[in-house]
């Protein structure tokens, strides 16, 4: 089981973003300016104790607090994948003590919308073009709080 942090720094975010090719070219200035617009941070850390503990999973959450609340680069580290830890990041996603008047969404790649509604979240939207002008489009998807 991971700790849950609701903060991360642009280095361990890097980290995480590394290990996925879409991410790679990410430069550390440009990662700390969105973070300084990055209204929640939720990153998950494992190791035997928390001072050596590291990032497994992360996702940066952009919010109104009423209204919306849209998740963006939901990232596992590559060794966790397929272990529950992505599972558990949303789950500290919904959980998030400042986030619990809103249903977050997010956009999700065609192949992973299995797992997100397996973790309660609903398309909204058949297909939405990719933002970065990648040619698989994405999904739109909403948490159903009950």
């Amino acid at each position: 089981m991971a700790t849950v942090d609701y903060g991360a720094t642009a280095e361990e975010l890097l980290e995480l973003y590394r290990e996925y090719e879409w991410w790679d070219d990410r430069e550390e200035f440009d990662v700390r300016r969105a973070l300084r617009s990055t209204d929640e941070v939720v990153l998950l850390r494992a190791g035997r104790e928390q001072d050596e503990s590291e990032p497994v999973a992360t996702a940066r959450i952009l919010t109104d607090y009423v209204y919306y609340a849209m998740v963006y680069d939901v990232i596992v580290a590559a060794d966790r994948r397929g272990t529950g830890v992505g599972r558990e990041l949303l789950t500290a996603v919904r959980e998030h003590p400042r986030l619990q008047e809103v249903s977050p969404s997010l956009l999700a790649r065609e192949g992973l919308v299995p797992f997100y509604e397996s973790c309660g979240f609903d398309v909204a939207d058949e297909a939405v073009d990719h933002p970065d002008g990648e040619p698989e489009p994405l999904v739109w998807m909403v948490h159903g709080r009950e």
